[in-house]
C-alpha cells in the first residue's frame, strides 16, 4: 500500500486534468459500502500505461475507455492497472470500500449515548484511496464531484455546497449532489454524514462576499458545544489573513466539524475541517485547553491559503504546510485574538516539543528527504511542526515582519490553485527582503539537529555549539537581556540584540547585571546554557513578571535536567517552589507535565516514592491556597491526584471523589470525577465494580474510554493482562479506545506489573505493523513500550530492544523508528536518573 516518490514523479508527467465524480451509498450496517468513480483525464503519451490508487475489498467493475476490465487481473488490492490509454480518457470503477474504525478514510462510530451513527473522512496523507478511485498524489489537483446517498434524517456536508437533494430512486434515503470543487489535491477532499447537530454563522470578506459559516457536533454533545466561542475565534482569523495574505477566502464556505475518536487534533480539508472532538468541553476546561482550540482553529483556517489553495508539489515540502500554519496561527492569535501571550505558548509548548525532536536519534532536516508514504508518516512530527514554526520565526526576526508578508502575498498571487517547491516560496521572500535566503536555507532547513549557545562573561563571547555529526554554528537573530535582582525579583534594565555570525561572536560591551538572560524574548531556536551567576540569579524564576522570559528560563532547567545537567530532584523542587505563582495557564500545564515526567521517569529509582509522596503533599497545599474556582486550584488538583502515594493521600483523594471533602470553587464534574477514581484505580484503592458504577452515570463514548482506561489501571495481572489482549490483537477496538487503554495500562505504582510483557512486545510488533492500521499499530508501539519495566531487579529493557533492533526486517523501517525513539528517550531517563543519584 506504499507509493513511492519515482512513481509519482512518473506519473504527474504523463497524466494531467483530472476530474471526478464520486457517488457514494452510505445506507445499510454493513461493513462496507458502494463506490462508484468515474474519472476523466488526459493522457500526454497515449497507449501508455499506468495505474490508479484504491484500497477496497472488491472490486466489482472496471471500465476504461468503454472497454471492460478484469478486476481480478487488474485490481492489485491497493491499485488498478490501466494500460492503452488515450489521449482523453474516462474510467469508471465500481467498489465495495470498507468503513474504519481507525481514523483512517471513512470512519464509522456509533454513539453510546442515543445509538446513532456518524461518518467522517480522514485523508491526507493518501487516504482517499479508501473511498474512492483517485490518483493519489499532491501534484495531480482534480476537480471533484461528489453525490452521497445517505439515509433520511442524516446531515451530509462536503467540501462544497450542495447542489441538489431528492429522494433516492430505490431503498430509501436521499441522495445529496454537491457543487463541484476547485482544483484540490486528493487528501483535502472530505465527507462528513450522520445526525449531526448544526449552527450558522457568517463572515463578511474583504472581497465583500458573505462567507457561510457552520459548525457540526454529534446531537448528544450539543449542549457542550460553546458555538459563539468558535466562530468569534474563526471570524478573527478572516480578519487577520485576508489582509495579510493579500487574497480573500478562496473557498465558498467555511464549515468546521467537531469528529469521535479523531486521531490528530484537526485536518485542513478545503471549506470543510475535521477537528478533534476532545475541544467539545463537556467540564470546565483549564484555560490552556481553551487556548489551545483557538490556535488549532487558526492554523487550519490558514491553510485554507497555504496548503489548500497552494499546495506542495510532493511530500518533502510537507514542513512548508506545517511549519508555515504552526507559525501564523500564533502570530494570528497575538495580533487579532485575546490570546496576546501566544508566543509564551509557543515557547512552552512548540519548542519545547521541537527541541526534544531534534535530540533524538532519528532527527532529520526541516526539509527532509521523503521517498515514500511511509515517509511522509514519520514525518508529521515536531520537527515538521514545531522546528519549522521556530525557524520561519526567527527568519521574520531577520528579515522582518512586513518583508515577510509581503513575499507571502507574491508567492500566492503568483501560484493559486497549483503546486510548489520550496524555491517558489525562497524566490518571493528573497525579492520582498533583498535577502539571500540560499545561505539560510543551506544552514537551517537542510541539516539537522540543536545548537547550543552560551556566554562566555570572561572572555565576551557568545559561544554557539552543535554536536556530530550536525553543523557547529548557524546564524542567527538573538537578544540578551540584563536583569538586576531587586528585594529578590529580578527586573530587565536593558537588552540587546546580536547577529551570531559564526561559533563566536563578540559581545558589545554590556551594562553590569545580575543576569545575563540569553534568548532573551525567544526568538532564537537553540538550547542555551547560562553562566554561573546568571544560573543562580535565575532561581527567582517565579517572580520576573515577563511570562516569555519565564518560559526561557524554565526551558533551560528543563534542557538541563533532560541533559543530566541538573538533579531531577533538584528540578521538582524548583518547579513546586514556583508553580503555585505561575499565572499563565499554558506554563503551568506544561511545568506540571514536566514535573511529573521528572518523578515518573528522571529521579532515580530508589527515591522516586518519597519524591512523589513529597510532591503531592506540596501540590495539596498549593491547591488548598489557590483561588477558588481558578484555573491553577483545578491543574493542581489533577496534579495532586496523580502523584498521590499514601494511604493519608489517597484517603484525600477518595473524600474528594465522594464529597465529604472540597475546596471553595471546586467542582468535581464529570471529567474531574473520573480523574479522582483512576488515581484510586491505579493506587488499589478502587476495584471493577466501582469503574462500573461510574460508567453507569456516565454512559457516552468519553465514559466508556475513561472506563477502558481506569480498568486497564487496575494493579493486577489479570487486568494488566486483558488489556493488553484488548489493545495489541484484538482489531475491532477502536482507535480512540485502544489509546485510552494503552494509557491506563502504564499507570502503574509497581513496574514490577510490567514486566511480563517485554518479550510479547517485542514478539508482536513486526506482526501488529504488518496486520493492523498505521495509527493503530503506531500507539501500539510507542505506548506499548515497556520502560517502566526495566525499573524491576534483571529486567534489561535496552538489552531487549537492541536485539530487537539488530534482528528487525529492512521492510520495517517506519517501525525501526518509533522503536529507537523509545530506546534513547529510555536511555536518556536512565542518564538522568544516574546523574540525580549523584548529585
Amino acid at each position: 500500500m506504499n507509493l513511492t516518490r519515482a512513481e509519482a514523479v512518473q506519473r504527474a508527467q504523463l497524466i494531467a486534468n483530472p476530474r471526478y465524480r464520486v457517488e457514494l451509498d452510505l445506507r445499510g450496517d454493513g461493513p462496507d459500502f458502494s463506490s462508484r468513480t468515474t474519472v476523466q483525464f488526459e493522457a500526454r503519451q497515449p497507449d501508455a500505461a499506468t495505474f490508479i490508487d484504491l484500497i477496497a475489498p472488491r472490486v466489482t467493475s472496471v471500465r476504461l475507455n468503454g472497454r471492460d476490465l478484469d478486476p481480478a487481473a487488474v485490481f492489485a488490492g491497493d491499485r488498478i492497472a490501466l494500460d492503452r490509454l488515450a489521449e482523453a480518457n474516462e474510467l469508471v470503477v465500481e467498489a465495495r470500500c470498507a468503513y474504519s474504525h481507525t481514523g483512517e478514510g471513512l470512519h464509522r462510530f456509533t454513539d453510546p449515548a442515543d445509538n446513532q451513527t456518524y461518518l467522517y473522512t480522514q485523508f491526507e496523507p493518501a487516504d482517499a484511496r479508501r473511498v474512492f478511485a483517485v490518483f493519489e498524489q499532491p501534484d495531480l489537483k482534480g476537480v471533484f464531484e461528489l453525490a452521497v446517498t445517505a439515509p433520511e434524517g442524516w446531515t451530509v456536508v462536503s467540501n462544497q455546497p450542495v447542489a441538489a437533494t431528492e429522494p433516492a430512486k430505490q431503498s430509501g434515503g436521499i441522495a445529496h449532489r454537491f457543487e463541484p470543487t476547485p482544483k484540490l489535491s486528493s487528501y483535502l477532499v472530505a465527507l462528513i454524514a450522520g445526525p449531526y447537530a448544526r449552527w450558522n454563522s457568517e463572515v463578511v470578506s474583504t472581497s465583500g462576499r458573505t462567507v457561510p459559516l457552520a459548525l457540526y457536533a454529534r446531537a448528544s454533545m450539543a449542549d457542550h458545544v460553546d458555538a459563539d466561542a468558535v466562530f468569534e475565534i474563526t471570524r478573527q482569523g478572516f480578519g487577520f489573513y485576508e489582509p495579510a495574505f493579500g487574497l480573500p477566502y478562496p473557498f465558498a464556505k467555511y464549515d468546521q466539524a467537531f469528529c469521535p475518536e479523531y486521531n490528530f487534533g484537526a485536518m485542513e480539508n478545503a471549506g470543510l475541517v475535521t477537528i478533534t472532538e476532545s475541544y467539545v468541553f463537556r467540564s470546565k476546561p483549564v484555560k490552556s485547553q481553551v487556548e489551545r482550540r483557538a490556535i488549532t482553529i487558526l492554523h487550519e483556517l490558514a491553510h485554507m491559503w497555504f496548503g489548500d489553495l497552494v499546495t506542495m508539489r510532493w511530500w518533502n515540502d510537507l514542513w512548508l504546510n506545517e511549519s508555515f500554519a504552526e507559525f501564523v496561527s500564533h502570530l494570528a492569535a497575538v495580533e487579532a485574538t485575546e490570546w496576546r501571550d501566544a508566543w509564551t505558548t509557543f515557547a512552552y509548548a512548540e519548542k519545547t516539543w521541537a527541541y526534544k525532536q531534534d535530540q533524538l536519534p532519528t532527527t532529520h532536516p526541516i526539509l527532509a528527504p521523503i521517498e515514500d508514504l511511509d515517509d511522509v508518516h514519520n514525518n508529521f512530527d515536531g520537527i515538521t511542526y514545531a522546528k519549522g514554526a521556530s525557524v520561519l520565526r526567527q527568519l521574520v526576526a531577520w528579515v522582518g515582519q512586513d518583508a515577510f508578508l509581503a513575499g507571502l502575498r507574491s508567492y500566492f498571487a503568483k501560484h493559486a490553485w497549483s503546486n510548489t517547491t520550496l524555491d517558489d516560496l525562497l524566490a518571493e521572500l528573497e525579492a520582498s527582503s533583498g535577502r539571500d535566503l540560499a545561505a539560510w536555507s543551506e544552514a537551517w532547513l537542510k541539516t539537522a539537529g540543536v545548537n547550543t549557545i552560551a556566554i562566555d562573561r570572561s572572555g565576551g563571547f557568545l559561544v554557539q555549539s552543535g554536536s556530530e555529526p550536525h553543523p557547529a554554528w548557524r546564524p542567527q537573530l538573538i537578544a540578551i537581556g540584563g536583569y538586576s535582582v531587586v528585594d529578590g525579583v529580578p527586573m530587565r534594565f536593558w537588552d540587546t540584540e546580536i547577529d551570531l555570525t559564526g561559533p563566536r561572536t563578540a559581545l558589545p560591551k554590556l551594562r553590569p547585571a545580575d543576569l545575563l538572560l540569553v534568548n532573551d524574548r525567544d526568538l532564537a531556536y537553540a538550547k542555551v546554557r547560562l553562566d554561573p551567576g546568571s544560573l543562580a540569579a535565575a532561581a527567582a524564576v517565579a517572580e520576573l513578571a515577563d511570562p516569555l522570559a519565564r518560559s526561557v528560563i524554565w526551558g533551560i532547567l528543563w534542557d538541563m535536567t533532560r541533559d543530566g545537567e541538573l538533579g531531577a530532584r533538584a528540578f521538582v523542587d524548583r518547579v513546586l517552589a514556583g508553580v503555585g505563582r505561575e499565572t499563565s495557564s499554558t506554563a503551568m500545564r506544561q511545568l506540571l507535565a514536566e514535573l511529573s515526567l521528572a518523578l515518573e521517569s528522571y529521579v532515580a529509582p530508589e527515591f522516586r516514592v518519597g519524591a512523589a509522596d513529597d510532591a503531592a503533599d506540596r501540590l495539596w497545599a498549593l491547591a488548598e491556597t489557590a483561588q477558588p474556582g481558578s484555573d491553577a486550584q483545578l491543574q493542581l488538583v489533577k496534579a495532586f491526584a496523580l502523584h498521590a502515594a499514601s494511604p493519608a493521600q489517597f484517603d484525600l483523594v477518595d473524600e474528594l471523589a465522594a464529597g465529604s471533602r472540597s475546596l471553595s470553587g471546586l467542582a468535581v464534574d464529570v471529567d474531574l470525577a473520573w480523574e479522582l477514581l483512576l488515581s484510586l484505580v491505579a493506587g488499589g484503592r478502587a476495584d471493577e465494580s466501582r469503574i462500573d458504577r461510574q460508567l453507569r452515570a456516565d454512559h457516552t463514548l468519553s465514559g466508556l474510554e475513561q472506563a477502558a482506561r481506569a480498568r486497564a489501571a487496575l494493579p493486577a495481572p489479570e487486568a494488566k493482562a486483558a488489556a493488553w489482549l484488548r489493545a495489541v490483537e484484538d482489531p475491532a477496538t477502536p482507535n480512540a479506545t485502544q489509546r485510552a487503554i494503552i494509557a491506563g495500562w502504564g499507570r502503574v505504582k509497581d513496574p514490577a506489573l510490567l514486566t511480563p510483557f517485554v518479550e510479547p512486545y517485542f514478539a508482536a510488533l513486526p506482526r501488529i505493523w504488518r496486520e493492523r492500521s498505521r495509527e493503530t499499530a503506531a500507539s501500539i508501539a510507542r505506548g506499548l513500550y515497556p520502560a517502566r519495566a526495566g525499573e524491576a531487579p534483571g529486567v534489561d529493557v535496552l538489552g531487549a530492544t537492541d536485539r530487537f533492533l539488530s534482528e528487525l526486517a529492512d521492510d520495517l523501517a517506519p517501525l525501526r523508528r518509533l522503536v529507537v525513539e523509545s530506546r534513547a528517550d529510555l536511555a536518556r531517563a536512565q542518564a538522568a536518573g544516574r546523574a540525580d543519584r549523584a548529585a
